[in-house]
């Protein structure tokens, strides 16, 4: 049975939220967050730029905002059958997102997942300054993450498979075997090889194969 290197995107595919969002409603930002999101989905701006904005906006609020927001993140459905499946078949489930490492960490925890990157947001005195540490993960980072996973893990680039839904995920999923929009945004849904629009990631598996 051939074993996958399955590589999702986490806001709006992994999980049903986005994430930047619902740190922005806290921070009263809301509205305008999302309007910037949505045009970063669909490629219309930088997505570098989009995100130094839209966290520029979180400034102040304090390190608790972060399990607040976690009690409201909800798992997509079908998540933990398309991990059993995959990794029953000998296979790895990682995720890499544009979002932030502070929720990710203990929802990649819970489902097991076996590689995850992200941003990590800055905090002095535990207090969000608005500003990110590191490089920032975006599309052209994911792409490089979901090579460096695949090599780490010993399958080629045609064993990959890439999950995403908006216009930061095309550049991982121009170098995948498999690449599936998943409720995608429109120029997702230009460039993928399938596109899934229930959201249930279980649907992943007869895909692959792993499933009748």
């Amino acid at each position: 049975m051939p074993r996958f290197l399955v590589v999702l995107d986490v806001d709006s595919t992994l999980i049903e939220n986005e994430v930047i969002e619902l740190l922005a409603d806290a921070a009263g930002s809301g509205a305008a967050v999302a309007a910037i999101t949505a045009r970063a989905m669909n490629g219309e701006v930088d997505f570098e730029e989009s995100l130094r904005a839209r966290v520029s906006t979180l400034a102040g609020l304090p390190q608790s905002v972060f399990d607040e927001v976690s009690r409201r993140v909800t798992v997509t459905q079908g998540v933990p059958e398309m991990i059993a499946g995959v990794r029953a078949a000998g296979g790895r489930v990682a995720v890499v997102s544009g979002g932030f490492h502070e929720i990710i960490d203990p929802v990649a925890t819970r489902l097991g997942l076996d590689y995850w990157r992200a941003n990590r947001l800055e905090l002095v005195h535990g207090v969000l300054t608005g500003g990110l540490v590191g490089p920032v993960i975006d599309g052209r980072a994911k792409a490089e993450t979901l090579a460096e996973w695949a090599l780490d893990f010993g399958v080629p680039l045609s064993r990959t498979v890439a999950v995403g839904d908006g216009a930061n995920d095309l550049p991982m999923m121009e170098i995948t075997g498999l690449s599936v929009g998943f409720d995608a945004k429109a120029p997702v849904r230009d460039e993928a090889d399938v596109l899934m629009d229930v959201r249930d990631l279980s649907q992943l598996l007869p895909l692959l194969g792993l499933r009748g």
